[in-house]
Formats: C-alpha cells, structure tokens, sequence
C-alpha cells in the first residue's frame, strides 16, 4: 500500500504524529510546515520522502505544492488537512480585526485552498481520500473559543458538503475531531500547556484508520476524545 500522502502542518503536534503512522505503514510521506528548520527535523525523524516549505494561508503555496506533487509523482492518494492554530485565546470584544482575520485564515480557509488545489487531481485519478482535521471546539463551548471554534465549525460543515461534490469521483472526504491532547497548542496561545491524556499519536491513529478503510467505506466525521475529559452541556 505505497500511498502518496500529503499531511500538512507536520513538524509537530498531531501532523508529525500522523506522518510517522502512515510512513510506518509503508506509505509515502509529504511533510509540509512553514518553518524550514523544524520540517526538515521532523522529515528526518519520520524518515519522510519529501519537505515542502509552505504556508498553507497562501494560495499561491498550494499551487507549488500541487505542481511538485504532480511533477515528482504524479498523483496524490491522501491529503491530510493537519494545520492550523489558536493565533489568540480571549473574549471576542478583546479581539483586533487582524486577528480575527488571521484565526480564519489558518483554521478554515487553508482547508477549503488545500481541497481547491487537491481537488482536480483527485477527480481525475477518480480516487483519493481528504482527512481535514478539526476541533471539538466545532460541536462545544467554551468562553475565549469562540472564534477559533467558528473556524473549526466551518472545517466540519465545509468537509461534509465537499465530500458531497467529490463522491461522485469515487473521492472520500472525511473529518476528524480531536479533543485536546498535550501537542505544545496552549502553550503557543499563551494559555499554558496542558496535561491531557489523549496523545497524538490516538489522533494518528484515527486519521490512518479512516485512510485505511476499503474504498466503499466513509467515515463522514469522528470524534476523539480523552477519558479524563467530562463536557457539561449549555
């Protein structure tokens, strides 16, 4: 099962979790991240096959990285939609403009560009599987959250009517919603890292799971959750 696989977001965290699992299973891994330094380590650590430098805000990134998919193999299998980020925690009111705009931004509207460049490669190989990765902060709330989880809402509903458009291509769209796991996410929002239990790796596991299934098999979306973690309804 030699899969090409592209996983942006993937020096850290959830992505670099998910590069590792799917290079254990033989696939051919693409790491993608803004920082050159700290992608070309995790390549290395994962034994990936390629590091692109890319900031998937940019749509003009996305185009070189479809062009270099196409020129050096000629097709993509899998794209895991992994980046993303908190870029401010805090009541709305205390937002700037420029933050709200830059939280969007990373968390939703690099998704839709990724399936936007993906998309006519996949249609016409008529095969592939898109795994965007979202939040539980889609489906609860929390005080400070709120803008972060409109992104991440957007991702789950945008990944449902994509997938729609893409069936009839024989391509699969899915969405994964992890909770929080201790990946160094608060600590870059300046909120304070947590200790959770559920780790990357659970999420790795679940995004190959999901790339994993026959190909008459979606999952449309699934969430995971770590034990120690108890939701009080609104």
């Amino acid at each position: 099962m030699n899969r090409i696989v592209l996983i942006t977001g993937a020096s850290d965290g959830y992505g670099k979790a998910t590069a590792k699992a799917f290079k254990k299973n033989g696939d051919t891994v693409i790491l993608a991240a803004r920082g050159k330094e700290k992608l070309e380590a995790a390549r290395a650590e994962v034994g990936g096959d390629l590091a692109l430098v890319m900031d998937v805000t940019l749509p003009a990134d996305w185009e070189r990285a479809v062009q270099t998919v196409q020129e050096t193999y000629g097709r993509l299998d899998v794209l895991v939609n992994n980046a993303g980020g908190g870029i401010a925690i805090k009541e709305v009111s205390e937002f700037s403009i420029e933050e709200i705009d830059a939280t969007i931004k990373l968390n939703l509207n690099s998704v839709i560009y990724g399936c936007h460049a993906f998309a006519g490669m996949m249609k016409e190989q008529k095969n592939g599987t898109i795994i965007n990765i979202s939040s539980v902060c889609a489906r609860q709330c929390w005080p400070t959250w709120s803008v972060y989880a409109a992104a991440k809402a957007g991702v789950l509903n945008f990944s449902k009517g994509m997938y729609l458009e893409m069936q009839p291509h024989n391509v699969r769209v899915s969405c994964v919603v992890p909770s929080s796991a201790s990946t160094g996410f608060q600590r870059a929002c300046g909120i304070g890292e947590t200790t959770d239990l559920l780790l990357p790796e659970d999420i790795a596991d679940t995004v190959l799971y999901v790339a994993n299934l026959p190909q008459r098999a979606v999952v449309e979306d699934v969430t995971v959750w770590g034990i120690d973690k108890q939701i009080n309804p609104l």
